[in-house]
């Protein structure tokens, strides 16, 4: 099919449209150059909406690839449609660490600037610089330096971000106490807010990376995978989940927290099965069950095995250098990608759930 075919309407402008939402984002910025209205897409609030509903269907994986902490870190990116693909945070002129992952942005902290943080899509390359959370050279508590947790939430429909720092308070010299800091940044007002509440949690590396947005809250599973530790952003307060009951009665297994489908949902792994539940009802905390899989068919691997990324489709899984992919469907297991030379960091200690947008992190912006 011509050009000329697409000038002279031999196909509608909506199945145009969603022709070219379906392109990886730097092929349709290439496609700008093509005419006025392709020139205009990557700004137009419909299109924004329409190219975010069809890449939420194909979520994909993003790996920091950690060689050395003194070295500044690699990219992948891994869609099961379009394969294995590298990028750059080298736009942000700071060497980094991805913190969290929301709706296709991302939140990274400077590694030599301790309490410099970046909110940023890397695929469009736009990023903004928080504002530091206080004044003062950063001394006394965790979200100022390495917060214990960082979360980040970004609503797509009214395309509002927040990024929640949260530690304990820690007397200089002292060991921690029993007072939990948190301070919101909201992009609305570039502003921080701080609280401070009392909590007693623990949170093991991979608990505190694996962060949940989902019904206006954050979540986080906590080391003893008891329950799910939740805050409000809407009121700004904290609760607990509770797991299902099956999980909490099944002792020795591994428990990880991730997203499906708009829903909160708990992934155990055992040697021989990987169970999956959804939390359906948000209100009464009532988990439905959603897959039994089977893992005899990578049964080596199920030691470090770790999920990263699902839909009602298919699961993003990494291990210590490889990420494969199961597809629900067919029952199939794929290897996506793997680690030929030397490493360090197994791939499951910086992997993340990602999406492509093309939703700005800049607050208030005109689409037209």
């Amino acid at each position: 099919m011509s050009l000329s075919d697409l000038e002279n309407g031999f196909f509608p402008e909506e199945v145009v449209l969603q022709i070219l939402a379906r392109l990886p984002i730097k092929s349709l910025f290439r496609c700008k150059s093509v005419c006025k209205l392709w020139y205009r897409l990557p700004s137009n609030k419909y299109f924004i909406q329409l190219y975010n509903e069809v890449s939420s269907k194909n979520p994909m994986v993003l790996v920091e690839l950690i060689k050395s902490f003194y070295v500044k870190s690699s990219f992948i990116c891994v869609d099961r449609l379009r394969g294995v693909s590298e990028f750059s945070l080298d736009f942000l002129n700071d060497r980094v660490k991805v913190r969290a992952s929301c709706n296709g942005l991302l939140c990274c902290a400077s590694v030599p600037n301790k309490g410099v943080y970046y909110v940023c899509n890397p695929l469009t390359r736009e990023f903004k610089l928080l504002p530091r959370t206080r004044e003062r050279p950063m001394t006394r508590f965790h979200p100022d330096d390495e917060a214990t947790l960082v979360g980040l939430a970004f609503n797509v429909s009214n395309q509002k971000f927040n990024v929640v720092l949260a530690g304990f308070y820690r007397p200089f010299g002292h060991r921690p106490l029993d007072s939990f800091v948190c301070v919101v940044f909201d992009s609305e007002t570039n502003t921080w807010r701080k609280s401070i509440s009392s909590r007693s949690d623990e949170f093991t590396h991979m608990n505190r990376n694996q962060v949940v947005f989902a019904n206006g809250s954050l979540h986080w599973l906590t080391y003893s995978c008891l329950y799910i530790l939740v805050f409000d952003l809407d009121n700004e307060v904290w609760r607990k989940i509770s797991l299902p009951g099956e999980v909490i009665a099944r002792s020795g297994n591994r428990v990880h927290l991730l997203e499906l489908d708009g829903s909160v949902s708990i992934i155990q792994i055992s040697e021989a099965w990987m169970n999956i539940w959804a939390l359906k009802n948000y209100e009464r905390e009532e988990w439905c069950t959603v897959d039994k899989v089977s893992l005899r068919c990578i049964r080596g691997l199920v030691p470090s095995v770790f999920p990263i990324s699902q839909t009602s489709e298919f699961v993003f899984l990494a291990t210590q250098r490889q990420i494969l992919v199961y597809h629900r469907n067919s029952r199939v297991w794929k290897e996506m990608y793997s680690v030929k030379n030397t490493f360090s960091y197994p791939l499951w200690f910086s992997a993340h759930a990602f999406r492509s947008t093309l939703f700005s992190c800049h607050q208030g912006l005109d689409y037209s």
